[in-house]
C-alpha cells in the first residue's frame, strides 16, 4: 500500500490485488482505495478513470465501483449489507470513467474497483488495467506512476462451496490425459469441511477444452454404506492421480477410513457409548499397527482406461505394502509420474511404528498390477509430498515438514531428498530446509518438458503459499538447474486459502494449476511456458 495524497482532511491510499479473476463471479477485486477521512460527509463526489488496452477491453465486461467500510468486507463476499454498488459501467478500449457520489465515514473508508469477464477463451494471456485518475471532494491522487498499472490473470473456478450437493470440495490432484483432456481429482466432503472421518467420495471434474469449462462431477472412489455403516464412517480422503506415459491408463488412489478408531486405538462402528465419535487417522491413535479395515486406514487404487470417463472397482493395496507395523500408509495428495524407463511412481506418506509421520515413494514396473513401497525419505517428521525426476535419474522428493509449524527461522522450508534406488536409500538435499518455504502445508511440483530450437528441454516449476507463517500468496517458482536453485516468477493469489496445489503440463507451451484458493474451493489458471522463462 502507498500513501499519495494527504491533506488537512483526507489521507488516500491505493492497493493493487492479485486475485485469480474468474468467469463465473461478477465480484472481482482488482484495485482499492482507502480514504481515512477527519471528518464525517453526507455526500462526497468522485471520479476514477481506468485505461484499457486493447487484451482488456476483450477481456472485461463490466467495471464497478463499490464502497465498504471493511477492509476486507468485498474479499468475502458473502455479506451483501456491509458494501454499496456506487457505479458500473459496460468496459471499452481505451478509457473508462466511473463517476459517483458516496458517503464518507469519520475514519478510514474504502472504495473498490471490481471486474466482470466474458466467457473465458485464451485464459493463459494476462490483462493489464491503469488509473488514469482518481479524485474526490476534489483532492487528487499524483505520482501514481509506480502502483499505475496492474496485471491480472484469468481462471475458472472449478469447485465451489455447496455445489452440486458437496459442501467442501478439498486436496487437488489433476493431470492432462493421453487424449488432451484434463482430469481434476479431489475431496468431494459431502456434509461439512472437516477431515476424515466423514461422508467423502474421490470426486472427478474433466476438462474437454483445455480447462475453460469444466463437466459435472463424476466419483472415481465411494465405499457406499461398506459394512453396513452409514457413509459418513466409510470415507475416502486425499487423493494422488497418475498417468502411465506408456498405456494412458490413469490411476487414482485414495485412502478409506472404515468406522473410527479412537484415541486409544480401540474400532468403534462410528459410535461409542451410543454417541457419535470422531478421529482421523493423523490424530492420536486414528489408524494403528495391522492391515485389517479395524486396524488401520486403507490404501485404495483404481483405473481408468477410457481418459477419465470411467473407473473401475478399487483394488486395496494395504496388504501388498504397507509394513504391518506401521501405523498408516496413505496416498500423498496431488499427482504421480512416470519414469523415462516407463516405472510407475506415486509419492506416499504414513506413520512408523511409533506412531511419527513419514515420507516416501510407492512405485510399479509392471503397469500397476504390483507396487512398492520405499523406506521412509527421512527421519524428521514429514508428511505430504510430490516427486520428479530429475536429469541425471535421481528422484527428487519434495515434503512438508513438521518442523516448520514452529520453525519460522532462516531454515524453514521444504525438506528435500533424493534416490537413485527407488528410495531403499536416501540423501537430503543441500535445498532442504533452505530453498523453499511454506507455513507448513501441502505443495506441488512437477517438470515441464518443451522444445527450444530444436532441442529438447525442461524445467521444474513448483507451488505453494510463499509464506512461513499462513496459507497467502499462491506461487509459482521455477528452476532452471535440476531444482538446485528457484526463482520466484508468479504470485496467482495473494489471498487466504487451504492451500493445497497440483500443476500439469496442458501442452508444450502452457503449464496449468489447480489450487484451493481465496475465491473459491477449487480454482485453475493456465499459465504460458513464456511468462515462467
Amino acid at each position: 500500500m502507498w500513501t499519495l495524497v494527504s491533506t488537512a482532511q483526507i489521507q488516500l491510499a491505493v492497493k493493487n490485488y492479485c486475485l485469480p479473476i474468474l468467469a463465473d463471479q461478477e465480484i472481482n477485486v482488482v484495485k482499492r482505495f482507502q480514504i481515512d477521512s477527519k471528518t464525517k460527509s453526507v455526500l462526497s463526489k468522485g471520479e476514477i478513470v481506468l485505461e484499457l488496452d486493447k487484451r482488456a477491453s476483450e477481456v472485461i465486461e463490466e467495471i464497478g465501483v463499490w464502497y465498504t467500510a471493511d477492509d476486507s468486507t468485498l474479499l468475502k463476499q458473502n455479506n451483501v449489507k456491509n458494501y454499496t454498488a456506487l457505479r458500473k459501467v459496460k468496459a471499452e478500449s481505451g478509457k473508462n470513467s466511473l463517476s459517483f457520489h458516496t458517503k464518507l465515514g469519520k475514519g478510514t473508508n474504502f472504495l473498490w474497483i471490481t471486474v466482470k469477464v466474458r466467457p473465458i477463451k485464451h485464459m493463459e494471456l494476462p490483462f493489464m488495467l491503469e488509473i488514469e485518475k482518481f479524485q474526490i471532494d476534489k483532492q487528487q491522487l499524483t505520482n501514481i506512476d509506480s502502483i499505475r498499472s496492474s496485471v491480472h490473470r484469468l481462471g475458472v473456478a472449478v469447485r465451489r462451496h455447496k455445489q452440486e450437493g458437496v459442501h467442501t470440495s478439498r486436496i487437488p490432484g489433476i493431470l492432462t490425459a493421453k487424449d488432451g483432456s484434463l482430469i481434476s481429482v479431489y475431496d468431494a466432503r459431502y456434509e461439512s469441511g472437516r477431515d476424515l472421518q466423514g461422508h467423502m467420495d474421490i470426486g472427478v471434474s474433466r476438462s474437454e477444452d483445455k480447462g475453460n469449462t469444466w463437466l459435472p462431477i463424476e466419483i472415481a472412489i465411494d465405499m457406499g454404506e461398506y459394512g453396513g455403516l452409514p457413509q459418513k464412517f466409510n470415507g475416502v480422503s486425499d487423493p494422488n492421480i497418475l498417468l502411465d506415459e506408456k498405456t494412458g491408463d490413469i490411476y487414482v488412489a485414495g485412502l478409506w477410513m472404515h468406522g473410527v478408531i479412537d484415541e486409544t486405538g480401540t474400532w468403534y462402528p462410528g459410535k461409542k457409548n451410543d454417541k457419535e465419535i470422531w478421529n482421523h487417522q493423523w490424530k492420536t491413535k486414528g489408524s494403528q499397527p495391522g492391515f485389517d479395515i479395524k486396524q488401520t486406514s486403507q490404501f485404495l487404487m483404481v483405473k481408468s482406461q477410457d481418459n477419465g470417463k470411467t473407473w473401475s472397482q478399487p483394488v486395496n493395496l494395504t496388504t501388498m505394502c504397507k509394513r504391518e507395523e506401521w501405523w498408516l500408509w496413505a496416498p500423498a495428495p496431488g499427482s504421480g509420474f512416470t519414469m523415462k524407463d516407463g516405472t510407475l511412481v506415486m509419492p506416499t506418506q504414513g506413520r512408523d511404528k511409533t506412531g511419527k509421520a513419514f515420507s516416501n515413494i510407492t512405485y510399479s514396473n509392471d503397469q500397476g498390477k504390483t507396487w512398492t513401497t520405499s523406506n521412509p525419505a527421512l527421519p524428521r517428521s514429514t508428511t505430504e509430498c510430490m516427486a520428479v525426476e530429475l536429469e541425471d535419474g535421481h528422484i527428487m522428493l519434495n515434503m512438508r515438514s513438521n518442523f516448520n509449524a514452529t520453525n519460522k527461522g532462516p531454515d524453514n522450508g521444504r525438506a528435500i531428498a533424493t534416490t537413485v534406488d527407488m528410495g531403499k536409500t536416501w540423501i537430503e538435499h543441500p535445498t532442504s530446509h533452505s530453498a523453499l518455504i511454506e507455513p507448513t502445508c501441502m505443495a506441488s511440483i512437477h517438470k515441464h518438458h518443451y522444445t527450444e530450437n530444436g532441442t529438447s528441454k525442461s524445467i521444474i516449476v513448483f507451488c505453494n503459499p510463499d509464506s512461513k507463517y499462513d496459507r497467502v500468496n499462491i506461487t509459482l517458482k521455477v528452476s532452471k538447474d535440476n531444482a538446485d536453485t528457484w526463482e520466484r516468477k508468479l504470485l496467482l493469489d495473494e489471498g487466504k486459502g487451504r492451500g493445497y496445489s497440483c500443476i500439469t503440463s496442458v501442452d508444450e507451451h502452457t503449464v496449468g494449476v489447480l489450487y484451493e484458493s481465496s475465491q473459491a474451493d477449487l480454482v485453475f489458471q493456465r499459465i504460458a511456458l513464456k511468462d515462467l522463462l
